[in-house]
C-alpha cells in the first residue's frame, strides 16, 4: 500500500480540511457527554450532505463508491480537526448489503446512509449474555405480518431510532442457530417501548433497553430469508468489531492530541510515569491507525475478513484502555477539566472489553478459528 496521497486523494483531503474548518460542530468526546450523542444525527446528515459519509459504499444505495482509503483520510482529518468521528452505522449497512434482497436494500439503505432515518440494533437480550443464539424474543406469523414479543438491552441509539434491526426466533423447534430471522421493525408503533440506561459515567443517551409487546413487522421487511438471521448477525458483529468500520481511530487520536497538549502546557505536574503512559497511548493509537489501513487495503484487494475481526476488537480494546489510562493520569492533574472529562473517559473504557462480544470470547475465536487450537 502506498501511504502517500495520490493527486485525487490530496485534493479530497484539502477539500475536507477546508470544509471542517467551517463546519466542525465542536462536540465533546463521545464517551463523556450526552450532548455528543444528541448531536449524532445532525452531524451524520452534515457529513453526508457535504459528500463525506458513505464514501466507500455503493452508489446504488447512496454512497460514493470510492476506495476505502478515503475513509482512512476522513478519519485522519476528523482527528486532526478535533471533530467527532463519523457515526457508526457501517456494520448495519454491511449486514443488509450482504444478506437482504434488492428490494429491501433499496427500501432501507439510502435512508441509513444519508442519516435521514436512524436505526438501532436489537440483538442483545437480558438473559442471553454473550451467547446471542439463546435469544428468547420471538416472531410469529400473522397474515402479512409477524408479531414480535421480547426484550432487548444495550441497544445503541434506541432513543432516537426510527427503525430497529431485530433478531427474533421464528422457528421454536429448530436448533438454536437455525430458527432465528431478522426484521426491520418500526420503533414508533404501539407495542414498542424504550427507556434509557444510565452508564457509570452518567451518560443516558447512548444505550437503552427496548421491549416488544405485540409489535408488528411486515413480512416483506424481513432482512434475508427465514431462519437466516444468525448468518446476518455474524456479518454485522464481525464488522461491528472492526475499528475501520467504526471510525474509532479518530476518536482515540483526538483524545491523545488533547492529552498531549495538556501535558505540554503543564509539564511540571506530570511524572515520568504519566508521560510514559501517554507515550504508549500515542504508540497504540498509531499502531491501530496503521492496522486499519492494512485492513482497508485488503478490502481493495477483494479480501473479506471473518474471524480476523476478533483480532481487531482485541486490539481496539487495548488501545482504548491505553488512552483511558493516560486520561486517568490527566484527571489527577486537571480534576476540574471540562466536568472531569478524563475520568468519565476512563470509566467508559472499562466496558470496551465487554461490548460487542467479551474479550474472552474474542480470544477463544482467535484460538480456535484462526490459530486452529482445540476448544478449552
Amino acid at each position: 500500500m502506498d501511504y502517500g496521497d495520490s493527486p485525487a486523494e490530496a485534493q479530497f483531503r484539502s477539500g475536507l480540511r477546508a470544509w471542517l474548518a467551517e463546519n466542525n460542530p465542536g462536540l465533546p468526546a463521545s464517551s463523556t457527554s450526552d450532548e455528543y450523542w444528541a448531536g449524532q444525527a445532525p452531524w451524520h446528515r452534515a457529513l453526508y450532505d457535504a459528500g463525506y459519509f458513505g464514501i466507500s459504499w455503493p452508489e446504488s444505495v447512496g454512497g460514493r463508491g470510492l476506495p476505502s482509503v478515503y475513509d482512512v483520510i476522513l478519519d485522519e482529518e476528523l482527528a486532526a480537526a478535533g471533530a467527532p468521528p463519523r457515526p457508526s452505522v457501517g456494520y448495519l449497512v454491511q449486514g443488509i448489503l450482504r444478506h437482504a434482497g434488492d428490494d429491501v436494500r433499496q427500501r432501507f439503505l439510502p435512508g441509513i446512509v444519508s442519516g435521514r432515518e436512524r436505526w438501532c440494533q436489537g440483538f442483545s437480550e437480558p438473559d442471553a449474555g454473550s451467547d446471542l443464539a439463546v435469544l428468547r424474543t420471538r416472531a410469529d406469523r400473522d397474515g402479512d405480518d409477524y408479531v414480535i414479543n421480547g426484550h432487548k438491552v444495550w441497544t445503541s441509539y434506541s432513543d432516537q431510532a426510527d427503525w430497529c434491526l431485530v433478531l427474533a426466533r421464528t422457528d421454536q423447534d429448530a436448533p438454536k442457530h437455525k430458527g432465528i430471522s431478522a426484521f426491520a421493525v418500526r420503533m414508533d408503533q404501539p407495542g414498542v417501548q424504550q427507556r434509557p440506561l444510565r452508564m457509570i459515567n452518567g451518560i443516558t443517551r447512548e444505550f437503552g433497553e427496548v421491549t416488544f409487546d405485540g409489535a408488528r413487522a411486515r413480512a416483506v421487511d424481513m432482512v434475508g430469508e427465514p431462519g437466516e438471521g444468525w448468518r446476518l448477525a455474524m456479518t454485522v458483529v464481525s464488522h461491528e468489531r472492526e475499528p475501520g468500520e467504526l471510525g474509532f481511530v479518530s476518536r482515540y487520536a483526538k483524545a491523545v492530541k488533547e492529552l498531549a497538549q495538556l501535558a505540554r502546557e503543564d509539564r511540571a505536574a506530570y511524572t515520568e510515569e504519566d508521560l510514559h503512559t501517554l507515550g504508549w497511548a500515542l504508540v497504540g493509537t498509531e499502531m491501530l491507525r496503521l492496522h486499519v489501513r492494512r485492513r482497508l487495503s485488503d478490502r481493495l484487494d477483494g479480501i473479506t475478513h471473518g474471524p480476523e475481526g476478533s483480532v481487531d476488537k482485541v486490539l481496539m480494546t487495548q488501545v482504548e484502555q491505553q488512552v483511558a489510562h493516560a486520561a486517568l493520569k490527566a484527571s489527577r492533574v486537571h480534576p476540574d477539566h471540562e466536568e472531569d472529562t478524563w475520568m468519565k473517559m476512563y470509566l467508559y473504557s472499562r466496558a470496551q472489553s465487554v461490548m460487542g462480544g467479551t474479550a474472552q470470547i474474542q480470544r477463544n475465536l482467535i484460538a480456535t478459528r484462526i490459530l486452529g487450537l482445540p476448544p478449552s
